[in-house]
């Protein structure tokens, strides 16, 4: 048992100590924040992309950095999930893509808002935030079976059309050999090898309508909100350059 005397020492001996342990914690996070953030990379497009976030009360729906709301997909890492190209054509018109399937309002964002807005989210996404969000559990394995059953192929010719670009189908799939930052996470495969698979006739019923053939796929709607059926055959045209002989359409 302690006297008092004992007990009282202990007890501002314990306060003392572990106060000074707090603000010495403190003052190094405070310390720290200017690098873990990159705040030296925070231009006039991330504080106007910050600008319009707030504006927009995006934070109603999405979270960031862990905050705000749960109704929507956490975005601090969206560029990496996602990529510029898949983020640029989806912020135009969510609708478009996902005719039906998704609640974003359609804000009628110019090509500078855009840009501004993608700014910020990339700003975001490298902050270093000691772990979080933590990368999907099944990442590294989905990744290592893609990488382990695919057969080698012939690269196609870089660079893709533009349109696949604009389209963003460089965004889930990968080709060329680039791209396909989602790919691992949803199941999309390469295109390279896309002609030894399919045929010319099956793939364009695919990205004309993917509903119909696989209802609930990730497959956006993407003709003819984004993709006319001229930027279709061109797109197919790319694909199959690769096939020695082009499965008649």
């Amino acid at each position: 048992m302690l006297t008092k005397s004992q007990a009282r020492t202990f007890f501002v001996g314990g306060t003392v100590l572990f106060s000074g342990l707090f603000f010495a914690l403190t003052f190094d996070t405070h310390r720290k924040v200017p690098d873990q953030t990159n705040a030296d990379q925070i231009t006039p497009a991330v504080v106007a992309g910050k600008k319009i976030w707030e504006e927009n009360n995006c934070m109603g729906c999405h979270t960031l950095f862990g905050e705000g709301a749960y109704y929507a997909p956490e975005l601090t890492k969206t560029v990496d999930r996602r990529g510029e190209a898949w983020l640029r054509v989806f912020l135009k018109d969510p609708e478009a893509m996902y005719p039906g399937r998704r609640k974003m309002v359609k804000y009628d964002f110019s090509e500078e808002d855009l840009d501004n807005i993608i700014a910020f989210f990339d700003w975001c996404g490298k902050v270093d935030l000691n772990g979080f969000p933590a990368d999907p559990p099944l990442r590294a394995k989905m990744e290592g079976v893609a990488a382990s059953s695919a057969a080698p192929v012939k690269l196609l010719p870089s660079p893709v059309p533009a349109i696949m670009v604009t389209a963003a189908c460089t965004g889930c799939h990968s080709v060329a050999g680039e791209g396909g930052a989602a790919g691992a996470l949803i199941g999309a495969p390469p295109l390279d090898g896309v002609h030894a698979t399919k045929s010319r006739d099956e793939l364009r019923q695919w990205i004309s309508d993917p509903q119909k053939i696989k209802p609930g796929t990730a497959m956006p709607d993407l003709v003819p909100a984004v993709v006319s059926e001229e930027q279709l055959e061109e797109i197919l045209d790319y694909l199959y350059s690769n096939a020695e002989t082009k499965p008649a359409a």
